[in-house]
């Protein structure tokens, strides 16, 4: 009975699938946060049609992505032409044969675009959509974990601002004895726990070599961090709530810092649903290292665009590509663009806002410079694991030292059911 309804509900997903047009339209896959940049595009270019379906870009590592490709991999038809996802793990498999059906992803490198174009690229964006040489997707925008602090509060509190984890932790002592009911983050997502702490605490619990995939949550870097996350969950600076929830929202005028994406500028600060912050309050600050650390940060996400190998129409994709990651007019959806050109006008109009303190260009484009490079890229995200394990179990009370084995194992069968060999 449950193969019979997972069938009805596959077929039910691919007769909503859009099929390759003959006419000359692109059909665009890509999320609501994408949305006026493609729809910035069809004005730009009045010539080539689009075909926009909005979608939840993988966001939360559902799959959407993979598993509608799968779809119209079985079906011979339904493939789009361009796909953003938010997951920078999807050219593990993009890049791959399915079932003796061609790899979806274009290979971009070889011809299909310019070189002297991807050269436009920050050096080392294009990494993880690189596989054996060969660039199968383009980045939209970086997302290295930078730390954001109130500078207003903390002088009020007359607190320093912490350079380090360790200093971070302590400046979450200070506030749960002297002002109780202020914080310092949150890991009420499954993205904030993988990527801004452990990733960029240097903990090895997501590397891949070759078909290998490694995670070793007792590594000394892995516990530090496992015991930061316990400390301040146990006093209360740092919370279980979602970044997007209603209770996050509801405090966020007693947030006093946060270690987080390039991208929390405008999706928090600036978010009149959210923090809402005041112009001037806020420091963008280089991102917090251990004091016998390397000077290294994490990354949450950015986004890809890939390019469809099936494409009808592949001058329509071209044109498409180079538009939506190098347009300065539109640079800045979704955060820190890519592409260096359209980065340097972000950077340079949110300095000239002065909605910021401090160097917030110095900060971001330290951040971006310094993501540790001992992170994998695997057909699988850590966060489905995160949510299955950490999530609930943290809310039953339980802590990081106490349920990191079971993550650590949940993350090898993953890795496992994809076809990695777990060491």
């Amino acid at each position: 009975m449950k193969r019979v309804h997972l069938t009805l509900a596959l077929a039910a997903l691919l007769t909503t699938t859009p099929v390759l047009a003959e006419d000359g339209t692109l059909t665009v896959w890509a999320d609501a946060t994408r949305q006026p940049a493609v729809e910035a595009f069809i004005a730009a270019h009045p010539e080539i049609k689009v075909n926009l379906v909005v979608d939840d870009g993988s966001s939360g590592a559902s799959g959407t992505f993979q598993t509608k490709i799968s779809l119209a991999d079985q079906a011979g038809e339904g493939w789009p032409d361009v796909v953003f996802s938010t997951q920078n793990n999807d050219a593990a498999w993009a890049s791959k044969e399915t079932n003796g059906v061609q790899p979806f992803a274009q290979v971009l490198n070889e011809g299909f675009l310019d070189a002297e174009f991807l050269k436009g690229f920050t050096p080392g964006a294009l990494d993880p959509v690189t596989v054996d040489g060969k660039v199968y997707g383009l980045r939209n925008d970086l997302a290295p974990v930078l730390f954001w602090y109130n500078k207003t509060l903390l002088a009020e509190f007359g607190y320093d601002a912490p350079t380090t984890w360790e200093d971070y932790q302590a400046l979450g002592d200070k506030l749960a004895a002297e002002h109780p009911g202020y914080f310092l983050g949150a890991i009420g997502d499954s993205f904030e726990g993988p990527y801004v702490y452990y990733w960029s605490g240097e903990a090895p619990i997501f590397q891949v070599e070759g078909e290998t995939f490694k995670s070793d949550t007792a590594h000394p870097n892995s516990k530090k961090v496992s015991d930061l996350i316990d400390h301040m969950v146990a006093n209360k600076t740092l919370t279980l709530d979602s970044l997007f929830g209603a209770s996050f929202v509801a405090n966020a005028s007693k947030l006093v810092a946060i270690p987080g994406a390039a991208w929390y500028a405008g999706a928090l600060f600036q978010n009149p649903g959210n923090v809402n912050a005041k112009a001037g309050d806020w420091v963008a600050a280089p991102p917090l290292t251990w004091k016998d650390g390397a000077k290294v940060t994490g990354n949450v996400g950015g986004g890809v665009w890939y390019a469809s190998s099936h494409t009808a129409n592949p001058e329509g994709v071209k044109t498409f590509l180079k538009f939506i990651v190098s347009d300065t007019k539109i640079a800045g959806t979704g955060g820190l663009p890519a592409y260096q050109s359209a980065a340097d006008a972000w950077l340079d109009g949110q300095a000239k806002s002065g909605f910021f303190a401090g160097d917030f260009k110095g900060a971001i484009s330290t951040a971006a410079a310094s993501v540790w490079s001992g992170w994998g890229y695997p057909n699988f995200s850590p966060e489905t694991a995160w949510a299955k394990v950490i999530t609930p179990g943290l809310a039953a009370g339980k802590t990081m030292t106490e349920l990191s084995a079971d993550w650590q194992q949940e993350m090898k069968n993953e890795a496992q059911v994809v076809g990695y060999t777990v060491e």
